[in-house]
């Protein structure tokens, strides 16, 4: 897309190192269970696997403030958890991995979201979810945006990370992009479809392609598909930037200035793409507070989301690597 350079790269982490980003959304546990298979059962078709190891990790918006961890930057999380065991391994996880808790809600009504995988071999073989999509009651609605107002002069943006769970409901999302308006904070979105026009005036609008072909009910086959539709949605929603994530065939950039981009992926080796969108979010905010102008952010994280998909599992991004690899792709682009 462009070229960042390396005094520019370090220019826009060394200042975005130093500010504060609030995520807000759903938060979830991820639980690999990690065994192999050796037979199939006598009781039904299925494979029996024998557990050796388990390892849980942040799932859903934890996962994107986990990823401006990694970035070392210091995230705010706010969001909502059950009174209930995984509650309290989530909150035990917040602590060990030196991430404040002071932005969580523990309600004894609802369930902690849990999504336990299950490997193989090192194959998938089956996911369970634990979870209560309900929309939260008015009067939790009131109690997470205070949160937010609390700590709203002590950051630079804020991230709305939402996964269809119930926590961000349309009526919550309005204020609390009003609220960053008025205090001047950048707002991104990485949207689901059921709320998917709640979003009006954030500055960026991270959907991907199913999720724009179901919230327009288009098809997008080629380019022309795909410029209507990055049209629409910037007026529509009166975003400043519009970015369709598409997979193996990288995003598109749309900016309210009529400038647009299309960008190829940068992964080389893809193992798995969990956590991806969330590495981009986070990497693509964390690129805004230090000073990037919309494109640089996209380049930005889009050699982030490239790193995370070489991996196995829900991973962050890590700066160090990330610096790395877009100054060894510059290198490699002049010789």
């Amino acid at each position: 897309m462009i070229h960042l350079k390396e005094d520019r790269l370090k220019k826009i982490t060394g200042k975005a190192k130093k500010e504060k980003i609030l995520v807000f959304g759903d938060l979830m546990v991820d639980e690999y269970l990690w065994g192999q298979v050796t037979r199939i059962s006598p009781e039904a078709p299925v494979p029996i696997i024998n557990i050796s190891s388990a390892q849980m990790r942040f799932g859903g918006a934890a996962n994107v403030a986990f990823n401006l961890l990694g970035l070392e930057q210091q995230p705010l999380l706010v969001g909502l958890i059950g009174e209930d065991r995984m509650g309290e391994q989530f909150l035990e996880m917040l602590a060990k991995n030196n991430l404040p808790s002071n932005g969580i809600l523990q309600w004894k009504k609802r369930s902690t979201t849990v999504k336990t995988r299950i490997i193989g071999n090192n194959q998938h073989i089956a996911r369970v979810d634990q979870e209560d999509v309900e929309p939260i009651s008015t009067d939790l609605q009131e109690k997470l945006f205070e949160l937010v107002l609390e700590n709203i002069e002590d950051v630079s943006a804020i991230i709305i990370q939402d996964y269809n769970k119930g926590v961000v409901v349309p009526q919550l999302v309005g204020h609390i992009i009003e609220l960053a308006e008025r205090n001047g904070k950048i707002v991104t979105v990485d949207p689901k479809f059921e709320n998917f026009f709640a979003y009006k005036n954030a500055t960026l609008f991270k959907p991907n392609t199913k999720e724009v072909e179901e919230a327009l009910a288009i098809r997008i086959r080629d380019e022309k598909d795909l410029l209507q539709a990055g049209k629409e949605l910037l007026t529509r929603l009166n975003n400043q930037a519009v970015l369709i994530t598409r997979g193996a065939h990288g995003m598109a950039l749309f900016e309210k200035n009529g400038d647009y981009a299309f960008v190829e992926t940068k992964a080389r080796n893809v193992a798995d793409v969990s956590g991806a969108g969330d590495t981009v979010i986070a990497t693509l905010t964390y690129a805004l507070t230090g000073g990037a102008n919309m494109k640089e952010a996209v380049t930005l994280s889009n050699f982030a989301a490239g790193l995370v998909c070489e991996e196995v599992g829900v991973v962050p991004v890590q700066l160090k690597k990330l610096i790395t690899s877009v100054v060894k792709n510059q290198t490699e682009n002049a010789e």
